[in-house]
């Protein structure tokens, strides 16, 4: 899809290959949130993979780079998609406007994974291609949640120099940060995928609630 096409996306729920929309299901729902009251949260599932099928809420149309973002939300993902040996599910991520190209473009991304023997862990990643990353976040230390809310927390300062920074947390403690740059080439910020559901295991689906955007750490 060209850029000045994607240009005309709205922001909102996409859908990527849902199979003529049996792949994919996303609505709102009633029930018991994360702090123990009735909510109505956002509910995603993809069913089964077409081709590469993912379902981000997304903001499209970004205009100009943010000096600082921070991103939260609660989440609660199911407690089967993630059983097995290497496993990965994207929660979060943007892309630059050249991405595609996988040379002049940058991602940051989240994942929650398993590696070759079976282990949970958090992944917290910047790339300029999906097998090229330019750092990588491995963590082990702190239990992968399934099956119940957490919060996750994105904060980053813009920046194509030493001065730029990003950092993972999840119920307050540290996944992971980044000192450097939070771009590649000077690219200018695409579109943000504020939750993402998109892996390589099936169904996988998760329930957000209380989703905040600031324009620095609250």
């Amino acid at each position: 899809m060209g850029s000045s096409e994607k240009d005309k996306e709205p922001s909102g729920i996409h859908t990527v290959n849902d199979g003529g929309g049996p792949a994919i299901d996303n609505y709102l729902e009633k029930v018991k949130g994360p702090h123990g009251n009735e909510t109505t949260t956002l509910f995603q599932r993809v069913n089964y993979d077409v081709q590469v099928t993912q379902t981000p809420y997304q903001i499209n149309n970004i205009k100009e780079n943010p000096k600082e973002l921070y991103i939260c939300y609660w989440m609660k993902t199911d407690d089967i998609s993630l059983e097995g040996k290497d496993i990965w599910r994207a929660i979060w991520e943007y892309k630059t406007k050249n991405y595609a190209s996988y040379k002049d473009g940058f991602r940051m991304i989240a994942f929650m994974a398993t590696d070759i023997r079976g282990t949970p862990y958090w992944q917290f990643q910047g790339d300029i291609g999906p097998r090229q990353p330019v750092w990588r976040i491995e963590n082990y230390d702190i239990p992968l949640i399934t099956g119940e809310w957490f919060k996750a927390e994105y904060y980053l300062k813009w920046s194509d120099g030493n001065d730029g920074y990003a950092s993972m947390k999840i119920n307050g403690q540290l996944i992971g940060e980044h000192h450097g740059p939070t771009t590649s080439k000077s690219d200018n910020l695409d579109f943000i995928m504020v939750t993402q559901v998109y892996g390589n295991n099936y169904p996988m689906y998760q329930w957000v609630d209380d989703i905040e955007i600031w324009d620095g750490q609250p």
